[in-house]
């Protein structure tokens, strides 16, 4: 007889009451699999379209990253019972994610992590982190003294790069529409914060940025552009703005001139050309044991409270990272 499991499901797409408590059949590692014991998983946006079904891809069981103990490696490159972060590698997407007991992620997307930080504070770090380190030094290569533009910045991307640049020797300038966070992003290291809107490229039109970090999304690219140097790069990796395209946008008119276009989608990591083990998570995790950032989730919900979390998820207005502990 195999095995069950407790696990949330999207029974169809909708709002938060479409999440389903069942029990499943527990899944089995494969070859270059981990089997990973759940303790706790964090909230993602993407889980919101793949709950309403707005994603090109997603899987019943939802969940793009967890935290847990490693329950079997049929490799034997990781001991049983060891703590483990799992990320993207196809969670929640073509494959069960984090939202189960149990998840199988491929090797490549599991990495051992030392540490006294409690399940839920651990769970905040995995995909936002991982992410804002990629597109901070993988792609834009931030550089010590370079100016950098955060568009989004109380997102949980956002705050994390910040930490990140600010770390790195950077000189920040940070967007939000909270304007009450103004000061608070200043006490994290941003030397100036604007306020989040169109045409941020005629109020700023007389500075110009190294690196532009674009989490707002397809509604401000082009301004974007406009607000990045020559020579210098942009990179989009957020949609806060929505899923909306850009309207008939023509590259030849509104590309600037020697500004280095990038996207970046957390779905890559764990990837060859994104390994996760080129991300200096250990390091994060080390700083943030010591005090150097506060990364805590701003909400922590019980498994049972899945409906409670998402209600809380869909309000947009949290200002951090929601985790779930079973």
């Amino acid at each position: 007889m195999p095995e069950n499991m407790n696990a949330i499901v999207i029974s169809s797409f909708g709002g938060p009451e479409v999440l389903e408590y069942r029990t499943v059949p527990k899944p089995v590692p494969g070859p270059g699999e981990v089997l990973i014991r759940v303790h706790a998983f964090g909230l993602n946006h993407a889980d919101i379209h793949m709950r309403k079904g707005e994603w090109e891809e997603w899987n019943p069981i939802s969940g793009l990253e967890c935290v847990g103990t490693v329950a079997a490696c049929p490799s034997g490159s990781l001991a049983v019972g060891i703590k483990v972060v799992g990320v993207m590698g196809g969670m929640g997407r073509s494959r069960p994610g984090g939202y189960g007991e149990f998840v199988t992620v491929p090797l490549a997307n599991v990495l051992p992590i030392d540490t006294i930080l409690p399940w839920e504070e651990l769970a905040a770090l995995p995909e936002v982190y991982s992410t804002a380190w990629s597109c901070l030094f993988t792609i834009l290569d931030l550089q010590r003294g370079e100016r950098l533009l955060i568009r989004g910045a109380t997102s949980t991307i956002g705050q994390a790069a910040l930490h990140l640049a600010v770390d790195a020797g950077a000189t920040v300038t940070v967007t939000t529409r909270r304007e009450e966070r103004f000061e608070w992003l200043k006490k994290l290291g941003a030397v100036d914060a604007v306020h989040e809107q169109d045409g941020l490229d005629k109020r700023l039109e007389d500075i110009h940025f190294d690196k532009v970090l674009n989490l707002v999304g397809n509604r401000v690219l082009v301004e974007s552009i406009e607000l990045t140097k020559t020579g210098g790069r942009i990179l989009q990796a957020g949609w806060l703005g929505g899923l909306a395209p850009v309207k008939e946008f023509n590259p030849m008119v509104e590309m600037k001139t020697g500004v280095h276009f990038s996207l970046f989608h957390s779905k890559v990591l764990g990837s060859r050309e994104f390994p996760l083990s080129g991300i200096p998570l250990q390091d994060i995790v080390r700083k943030i044991e010591a005090g150097k950032w506060d990364a805590k989730p701003v909400k922590v919900f019980e498994y049972r409270d899945i409906h409670i979390a998402h209600r809380a998820l869909d309000s947009h207005d949290t200002g951090g990272k929601i985790v779930v502990t079973h």
